[in-house]
């Protein structure tokens, strides 16, 4: 996967993790008004978020290690639960 697409998945997970959050706190907001409790002001508050491209290339960078070792032999034969020739399970260490 390129580190283009990669980016554009993390960002598309951040914007998601946000928005989730934003539409917690508004049905917070809409309880709090409904009851009288708290103090609600009617402000229009602006949310702006910056993400460092720093943490989105740590992000990519450790996404590609766990990928490379999904893909290494020593990962398919933990998932595969192989065992040697007394039934013993193959104990992996890397």
């Amino acid at each position: 996967m390129k580190d283009e697409e990669l980016r554009q998945q993390i960002n598309e997970l951040i914007k998601d993790e946000i928005q989730d959050v934003i539409n917690d706190y508004v049905d917070e907001k809409d309880e709090s008004e409904k009851s009288g409790l708290g103090f609600v002001s009617k402000e229009d508050d602006q949310l702006k978020v910056n993400v460092s491209n720093d943490e989105v290339d740590k992000l990519i960078k450790e996404y590609k290690k766990i990928k490379k070792n999904q893909k290494s032999n020593f990962s398919q034969i933990k998932r595969l639960g192989l065992v040697d020739k007394h039934g013993n399970q193959l104990n992996v260490k890397h």
